[in-house]
Formats: structure tokens, sequence, C-alpha cells
């Protein structure tokens, strides 16, 4: 839990659609992707789900040129290429923890301060039924 302080992923639709509209206007969506394509993958249940699901997620984030690649250490991607043929549950896990932590100690603190944020908390003030939670 400690890595959640510092950072609120909204649990309803706005706040995060929200939060990714910000990165992409900062160029960085592919951050909030990959978290959330971690989050479902290790949900995953069937053996063949997650050695596709895994490769999917290292090609569109990991490899080198990856279409969305994420900014992490050479030591972190080239552990996760050495075990990607094998893949388990855990194996974005330290990847994904790099990236929240990039988002909650440089993205957020930024979107909190956005217009997009106001307007989010703008439209909550002002009666919309969802209500929004942040991970705690």
């Amino acid at each position: 839990m400690h890595m959640l302080l510092g950072l609120i992923f909204i649990i309803f639709t706005d706040g995060l659609n929200a939060f990714r509209t910000f990165l992409k206007s900062e160029f960085s969506e592919e951050n909030i992707e990959f978290w959330l394509a971690c989050e479902d993958f290790k949900k995953t249940k069937s053996a063949a789900k997650i050695a596709s699901k895994a490769q999917k997620i290292y090609s569109e984030f990991i490899q080198a040129d990856a279409p969305k690649e994420i900014n992490i250490d050479f030591c972190t991607r080239d552990h996760i290429t050495q075990t990607i043929s094998e893949p388990t549950l855990q194996c974005f896990d330290d990847a994904q923890r790099l990236i929240y932590s990039l988002m909650a100690k440089d993205s957020f603190p930024r979107f909190l301060k956005s217009e997009a944020y106001k307007e989010l908390v703008n439209k909550q003030q002002n009666g919309n039924q969802k209500r929004w939670l942040p991970f705690l």
C-alpha cells in the first residue's frame, strides 16, 4: 500500500479518462496504458493467455522501439527480455512499479494542478451522481 501514496487512480471512468487525457497532452499516455495492461494481465488465469498477453505487453511497451515504449532502466528491460519466453504473472512487476513511481512523482502532481483536474472536481461538486474515490 505504501506505493499507492501520492498517486490517486480514480475508480470511475471520469477520473481515469481525465488523467489519461492529461497524460496524452504530455505525450506520456503509454505510462497509464502500460500500468492498466499490467493490472489486467495479473488477472489472467489460463497459461496460454498468460503467454499471449505477456508477449503483447512486451511488444507494445517493452521491446526496443516498441510503438508505446515505456521509460524503464536497462536492467529491468533486459530482465523482462530474458524471461519473456516463459512469463509469469509477476514478470512485469518491477517495470510496473517503476512506471507507477514515475507517474506518482512526476505526472500526477502536475495533473492535480491542471485544468482537467479542476473541471473534474467541479463536475463532482456540481452534483454528478457518480462518486469517485482514491485507491488508498
